[in-house]
């Protein structure tokens, strides 16, 4: 069992059964005589890995056969990149900006071509999503690009946007496998693993064929996702012991029932800190009740001088990682899948009993 319940918001807690297969696997996967570290990324050892984690993922996700995925490195932080010069073909494109890592990719897409930014939850200081009635779109715009889970601030989009006939683009990394997903409705879906899905060093990128193939000539072979897919994402080695560890967590979903099943899971863990939250004066959510992320809660104590002491006692009982994000301070708590329903409820039972002794 574990010892503590890491509320980390990425690299994050990671499914117990995973850790413990790997490490039983670590010298000697399945009778090899290596470790999946050691593997030559063309043999038949490791790309039955590699062939076995797609497989997965396809089948979880139920993605479409005319859909591409690739096992790329970089982070979510190379794809604020490579969408735009792969999917504007010289027009320009729309960009929802509801927190950091929406400004962090319309300060990137910028480099390659116009933006426009369709709404903005900065009016609000980023505490909600706009309603889509509101948003301002181009008519030439080449695609429409939005964060689906902003996990610095703590915002979710409970639903999926109506892009029309242009491709949707959504930046998944911290709701990335924590809920169904429809993936016949983007032309593009990408994310870092370090949240959901593994450890750091592998992002996945989920793309409708049709968009490939368009990169402007002198474009980095890199960073151009037909060379990518067409290399079945080993233009060079790909990151084996992220994938390896990515396609055991594919399976340690499937045990639990699916997508379906887990979306219950964090709805419940989500209630059980929301609930408590709202019950009390003491500490405070700043994020619309209707666009409350399910895998990111930030919090403020009612006096910022208690932070570092509600810190110390947490770390005293074995919770770690629950200092906010330098940006906005406070707390934050990361209940991605991983997190047992335990760990949440341990959490609450020590905010209530901070309270009572600092109230």
């Amino acid at each position: 069992m574990r010892k503590v319940f890491n509320f980390s918001a990425g690299p994050a807690i990671l499914p117990e059964e995973v850790l413990a297969q790997a490490a039983a696997e670590m010298l000697d996967w399945h009778g090899s005589g290596q470790s999946v570290m050691e593997m030559s990324h063309r043999g038949k050892e490791y790309m039955s890995i590699h062939e076995q984690a797609e497989r997965d993922l396809r089948e979880l996700m139920g993605i479409p056969s005319n859909y591409k995925v690739l096992f790329l490195q970089g982070g979510a932080t190379m794809q604020f990149a490579m969408i735009p010069i792969n999917l504007m073909r010289g027009k320009s494109a729309d960009y929802v900006h509801t927190g950091e890592w929406s400004k962090k990719a319309i300060k990137e897409a910028k480099l390659f071509g116009a933006v426009n930014v369709a709404a903005s939850a900065e009016d609000r200081n980023f505490t909600y999503v706009p309603a889509q009635s509101g948003w301002k779109r181009s008519p030439d715009a080449a695609y429409l690009h939005y964060c689906a889970n902003e996990t610095i601030g703590g915002v979710e989009f409970s639903w999926i946007p109506d892009a029309g006939d242009v491709p949707l683009v959504a930046d998944v990394s911290s709701t990335f496998l924590s809920r169904p997903l429809d993936v016949s409705r983007f032309g593009l879906i990408y994310g870092g693993a370090q949240k959901n899905i593994g450890p750091a060093g592998l992002t996945i990128v989920i793309v409708r064929e049709d968009l490939i193939g368009h990169a402007p000539k002198g474009t980095a072979t890199m960073l151009d996702y037909k060379a990518q897919a067409d290399a079945d994402s080993m233009l060079n080695t790909p990151p084996t012991w992220a994938i390896y560890i990515a396609g055991l967590v594919f399976q340690w979903l499937k045990r639990q029932g699916g997508l379906a099943a887990i979306e219950q899971r964090n709805i419940e863990k989500a209630k059980v800190l929301y609930d408590y939250l709202d019950s009390t004066q003491f500490y405070r959510n700043p994020v619309e009740r209707a666009d409350r992320s399910r895998m990111n809660v930030p919090f403020t104590l009612h006096d910022a001088a208690l932070d570092e002491a509600f810190l110390k006692g947490a770390k005293e009982r074995q919770m770690l990682q629950l200092k906010g994000h330098r940006s906005v301070g406070g707390m934050r708590a990361s209940i991605y899948n991983a997190m047992p329903i335990e760990g949440v409820r341990a959490l609450v039972d020590y905010m209530r009993e901070f309270e009572k002794r600092n109230g």
